[in-house]
């Protein structure tokens, strides 16, 4: 297969295509290899030396691991994003801009982002599982206080609490499935951890859009926060014991050095910068997309607006694709697809007739999923040490793209309309066939240099 269109990595992800260089790397071979120290930790490896134990598809524990994470997932999407339907009617009840109300998405995001790197580290010492459930736990617990926040600070205060507070699962999770799943099940373990993002994006969205339109938008965050209890609880009882986690004491000066390992990848940068892009876009959308709505000449009411985000199947079903577009298209071709339907998502969502909209909303969408799933797995496939902070990296900046989504999205929304939105959208879209045609590039470069270097050893 091809090189990464991305040069993310030189290891394919599809485990079943011919390729020396997945042969050769530790994440993608099934063959054991002697365990080394885990650089962050002074304990042991963190990642055992042998596949033939891990969970795969049809092996027992891998269903309850998948509902467990799926559940973990809608949590993380229905409380993260939980004002983002509702932000006409938090505009209307405390005087705000669509600007200022965007930051109640975007303290949560932009705090999640900040201490997801720390958490990560911590999952190195007390565990991952460990470190999901108190994750989960605290910002569901917080979840049922934001109802009750007094004023627009408070509650974007409370957002960023629940935000940081979350911040201790997503890398988390991406660890657990690299060092718990079998290389070639990867793809498709993460893909539905993915959708479970998509399915609580969309269940969080639906709900808080018409038990507003009934009760107003307090009792609405009140039932997403009932909705996160019950997956914590879920997510607690099916998750599986980890079997190849070693805890190790915490080592600053070794996660400084493998952070600094990772950002001087050049490879890992550019996974970075596409996961960050493609949040920009999905970020920008979706905080203004109620604005455009509920405004002439749609004049939608609140509950029709929440349940638009019934496109969110659409990402349920492209990321858990992923694996299969990969091993099709490989995964240069499986970006280029991810960025064109992005793109024609937008150019067509600028018609002013709801149902060019909503398949605009549709393209997006998957666009969206598909690229993501496509780029966090590379993360993890990657990184053969410091999987926890290589995947807290990614999550770092992609929620950072999507607080810098929010945000420029409304203020493109105020100067121009939705058009303006669509404009920032398509910037971030060239940016991502800019790193990715740049990626190719280098690959090719080095695939034409090797033979000469090996040569001149010889």
């Amino acid at each position: 297969m091809p090189p990464a269109s991305t040069g993310a990595s030189t290891v394919t992800l599809d485990a079943s295509a011919p390729s020396s260089a997945a042969a050769t790397t530790p994440a993608a071979s099934e063959t054991a290899a002697p365990a080394t120290a885990d650089p962050v930790t002074t304990g042991p490896a963190t990642v055992s030396a042998g596949t033939a134990d891990r969970l795969e598809p049809g092996r027992p524990g891998y269903r309850r691991m998948s509902f467990a994470l799926f559940a973990s997932g809608v949590a993380t999407f229905a409380l993260l994003y939980s004002t983002q339907a509702l932000l006409p009617a938090v505009s209307a009840s405390f005087g705000a801009t669509a600007g200022q109300a965007s930051w109640t998405v975007s303290a949560a995001t932009g705090a999640l982002a900040l201490c997801v790197l720390p958490l990560s580290a911590l999952s190195e010492r007390f565990g991952r599982r460990q470190m999901m459930t108190a994750s989960l736990t605290v910002a569901a617990l917080v979840g049922l206080l934001v109802p009750f926040a007094p004023s627009l600070g408070w509650l974007i205060a409370l957002r960023a609490v629940q935000g940081a507070a979350l911040a201790g699962l997503p890398a988390s999770a991406m660890a657990y499935l690299a060092e718990e799943v079998r290389p070639r099940a990867l793809v498709a373990a993460i893909g539905l951890f993915v959708a479970g993002n998509s399915i609580g994006g969309m269940s969080g969205r639906i709900l808080t859009g018409w038990v507003a339109q009934l009760w107003g938008w307090r009792a609405a965050l009140g039932a997403v926060g009932l909705l996160a209890v019950g997956c914590a609880v879920v997510f607690h009882l099916m998750i599986p014991r980890a079997r190849h986690f070693t805890p190790g004491s915490l080592n600053p000066k070794a996660l400084a050095k493998t952070v600094g390992t990772h950002l001087s990848d050049p490879l890992l940068r550019r996974l970075y910068a596409i996961g960050a892009l493609f949040m920009t876009v999905f970020g920008a959308v979706y905080t203004v997309i109620g604005y455009r709505l509920v405004e002439a000449p749609f004049g939608l009411p609140q509950g029709i607006v929440g349940s638009i985000f019934l496109v969110y199947l659409v990402g349920t079903v492209s990321s858990a694709a992923a694996g299969r577009l990969v091993a099709r298209l490989g995964r240069r071709g499986a970006l280029y697809l991810a960025v064109s339907t992005t793109a024609a998502g937008l150019l067509l969502s600028l018609a002013d007739q709801l149902v060019a909209v909503l398949l605009g909303l549709v393209l997006i969408t998957a666009g969206f999923f598909a690229g993501h799933a496509v780029a966090s797995s590379s993360v993890s496939r990657t990184a053969t040490t410091g999987r926890a902070q290589a995947s807290a990296l990614y999550q770092s900046a992609y929620y950072l793209g999507s607080s810098a989504g929010g945000t420029l999205g409304a203020v493109a929304f105020h100067a121009g309309g939705w058009g303006g939105t669509v404009v920032l959208g398509l910037l971030a879209v060239l940016g991502v066939v800019t790193i990715t045609l740049f990626g190719t590039r280098a690959a090719r470069t080095e695939r034409r240099t090797a033979p000469r270097t090996a040569a001149a050893h010889n």
